[in-house]
């Protein structure tokens, strides 16, 4: 696999084939959480049951990500990601034809699996296969492939919804991605090019188990322990998982050290610089879900909102996010270098603003457009640096930590600030002023953050050997640096 230089045509088709993959998953998510309702007149299922078909994606997509990253590089990225769209397609029918709640679920468990093969290949495949500029335009329309699958998938499903269309209710927002996906599936065996030299190797089948236990044992607390109201089984879980997490990094550490291929090569989280910018995308991602929830109960229960607007005013949001990606190559040098603090100092402001003035009609959709622009800012500086520090042969490492980290972060913000924001009780707008509060100091500590990676940036561009001895290496940060894609499946959860 020949990356693509600054002089090469970049290779239109794969990118468009990698890029309509990522909007399927992000679409796919944000539209359920719509029909969810609708599932719930036509099936019956218990609370849990109807959590556990909206949640399910969300779990094996989280705990099979790190996996379906390193099996990309150990079995090759075309054929994984193919896979795991024919996956995802056959998953697809099977929850637009299931009869019962057990069989919906099932297929949704499937489909996340499917997603978590998937998507890893995309962010592997654009750090493998582009470079320079080439790379700095592939992650900025990656960036709006990944705003526009999570407006579509609330205007869609809507939509889809409310038109019953042929009579079967909710089923279409599953059965759309059938003809999309098999469509698909023959454009991607025509134009992604063939894997060449592949690791191959063994998959940690040990790290694998550890990791499948200890994800798990984090994440389904936070999932559902809010509206379960922090039963006893929810701290043990949460407990229970920073052991088991702890032995993953050992055997991981084992095993390179006799010259195996681990699940995760750690090296990538011990670089200053791709650490600072998990912490700092981690910390921004929560308030961004975080903010989902609760501006969906403020408007609706605080308000009388109806759900369409609540749906509707976040257009703008996400909109506005998807502009950062073609917007950051325009900007100088000099400036792009400072957008992730710049970006995430926005994105305070616009919390601070929103909360305090209460706005619940043209404004707030202005002010959450700020929002959603200054976190577009944020990330695509942010995953550009840390895509910049990290060589070609550790993308499946990176790809796979980087979409881990934003999902654990994205339930956490759910739990966390949504548990707040219904804790704090009396006047909605007192309760909303608050979290909003909470919301732009968890920005703040993510600016600072994003101020020390870009130190750490600054010292290994300047280390006899690093990153500043390479001219290809220069122009790669530099590039890389102004434009890149968020690894967040951007999408209301609930």
């Amino acid at each position: 696999m020949t990356p693509t230089d600054d002089g090469a045509r970049p290779p239109r088709g794969m990118l468009a084939v990698l890029m309509l993959g990522q909007f399927l998953v992000n679409v796919d998510t944000a539209i359920v959480n719509v029909a969810a309702p609708s599932v719930q007149d036509d099936l019956h299922p218990s609370g849990g049951a109807l959590e556990l078909v909206v949640s399910g994606y969300t779990l094996t997509y989280a705990v099979l990500l790190v996996t379906g990253a390193r099996l990309g590089q150990a079995r090759g990225h075309r054929r994984m990601f193919l896979l795991g769209l024919a996956a995802f397609t056959a998953a697809s029918l099977a929850c637009g034809l299931a009869p019962v709640t057990g069989a919906l679920a099932a297929a949704r468990l499937v489909q996340g699996a499917a997603g978590a093969l998937m998507v890893p290949q995309v962010l592997s495949g654009i750090q493998i296969h582009f470079t320079g500029k080439a790379r700095a335009r592939a992650q900025g329309m990656l960036v709006m492939a990944l705003s526009g699958g999570a407006v579509a998938g609330q205007v869609l499903g809507g939509v889809m919804v409310s038109a019953d269309l042929f009579g079967l209710g909710w089923r279409p927002v599953f059965l759309v991605n059938v003809p999309a996906g098999i469509a698909l599936l023959a454009a991607g065996v025509r134009v992604l090019p063939r894997d060449a030299g592949h690791g191959g190797g063994r998959l940690d089948l040990g790290g694998v188990a550890l990791l499948s236990a200890g994800v798990p044992l984090a994440i389904v607390p936070l999932i559902f322990g809010r509206e379960a109201g922090w039963p006893a089984w929810t701290w043990i879980c949460l407990a229970a998982s920073v052991p088991v997490l702890a032995l993953f990094v050992r055997r991981q550490r084992n095993v390179a050290a006799r010259g195996g291929t681990p699940l995760v090569n750690l090296g990538v989280l011990a670089r200053p610089v791709v650490a600072w910018s998990l912490g700092s995308i981690a910390l921004a991602t929560s308030t961004y879900f975080g903010m989902l929830f609760t501006l969906a109960l403020y408007l609706q229960q605080g308000l009388g909102k109806s759900a369409t607007f609540s749906g509707l005013v976040l257009v703008s949001w996400v909109a506005a996010f998807g502009v950062a990606g073609p917007l950051l190559p325009r900007l100088p040098a000099r400036v792009a270098a400072h957008a992730p603090v710049a970006g995430y100092l926005i994105l305070a402001a616009a919390y601070l603003a929103t909360g305090l003035s209460h706005a619940d009609g043209a404004l707030l959709a202005v002010l959450l457009g700020f929002g959603g622009l200054g976190l577009g800012l944020g990330f695509a500086s942010q995953l550009g640096r840390a895509t910049a520090d990290v060589p070609a042969r550790l993308a499946p490492d990176l790809s796979g930590v980087l979409n881990t980290n934003s999902q654990l972060s994205a339930v956490a913000g759910v739990a966390v600030f949504g548990t707040l924001y219904l804790g704090l009780g009396g006047p909605p707008r007192h309760a909303f002023t608050v979290v909003t509060a909470a919301f732009a100091g968890t920005a703040l500590a993510a600016c600072a953050a994003g101020l020390a990676g870009w130190l750490a940036a600054r010292r290994e561009q300047a280390r006899p050997g690093g990153q500043g001895s390479s001219p290809a290496r220069r122009a790669d940060v530099t590039a890389s640096s102004r434009v890149c894609a968020s690894s967040l499946r951007i999408a209301d959860r609930r």
